[in-house]
């Protein structure tokens, strides 16, 4: 494949995954609207590991909690701050990791995978509940205060990005913003949720790739992978600055623009 083909996928995932506009259905749209060939799963799954390391990189101190939390848990340590957000990340995961499983078993993950009128209404529709979501008042909840009732909650909003176009970090803050968190820390839990889900993602993708890949393709992945965590890292910090005093408004009329435009396009 191309290098700059390489590259032009890189940014597209690496600046769409974290903004809530959708990284799947840009990668999804750019062979069907474009005359570029498609990526491929390989390149998807590489593009994909490269934002992971970007969103482990930023908030590699939430990680580090994380990571240490696990290893409490692993010896029946529960209640600690660190042990109460590793459960809560696992608890949050699962609804996606079961919708997806039953997806892909079922085959409707391919026949939404190329729907482009399902993505249109998804951008416009999950878009405008975001801009609603976003209007609910702040009930200055403490970002620590993450209880495993909302992790659960937050898991089936997160379900809900397995239809493309609805963007995993947008219906997640969708959700922590309808629970009343500010605008930085929704964000914040959203990226935090993305690591398991990314890797399971990965490598459940992973799996199809054994015996398939040749050699010379895992240069390409390479490349893909180093530009996407570049691009992401840039993305996320950007947002996360802006967030300080940008409402989640621009990414909305973004969506709205382009969902309506994919609906006209599909059904003209």
């Amino acid at each position: 494949m191309p290098v700059l083909h390489l590259i032009l996928l890189a940014i597209i995932q690496g600046i769409t995954e974290f903004l809530p506009i959708s990284s799947s259905a840009h990668l999804i749209l750019l062979p069907n609207l474009t005359n570029l060939e498609d990526q491929g799963q390989l390149i998807d799954v590489a593009v994909h590991l490269g934002t992971l390391v970007a969103v482990m990189t930023y908030f590699w101190r939430d990680v580090l909690r994380v990571l240490t939390g696990l290893i409490e848990l692993s010896r029946r340590k529960t209640n600690t701050a660190d042990a109460q957000l590793a459960l809560c990340l696992i608890v949050a995961t699962i609804p996606a990791v079961l919708f997806g499983l039953g997806l892909k078993l079922t085959g409707v993950d391919l026949a939404m995978r190329d729907n482009v009128a399902l993505i249109g209404w998804a951008m416009l529709g999950f878009g405008l509940l975001l801009w609603w979501a976003d209007r609910t008042p702040d009930r200055q909840k403490p970002a620590a205060d993450w209880t495993l009732r909302q992790a659960v909650v937050l898991g089936l909003w997160q379900a809900l990005a397995l239809i493309p176009g609805t963007s995993r970090s947008g219906i997640t803050i969708t959700g922590a913003r309808l629970m009343g968190y500010q605008r930085r820390d929704a964000a914040r839990f959203s990226m935090l949720m993305s690591v398991p889900v990314i890797l399971a993602a990965g490598g459940l993708s992973s799996l199809d790739l054994i015996g398939t890949v040749e050699t010379s393709a895992l240069g390409d992945a390479a490349i893909a992978a180093g530009c996407a965590a570049v691009a992401a890292f840039i993305a996320l910090g950007l947002m996360m600055r802006l967030l300080k005093s940008v409402s989640f408004t621009p990414y909305v009329i973004y969506r709205v623009i382009l969902g309506a435009g994919l609906i006209l396009w599909a059904y003209l």
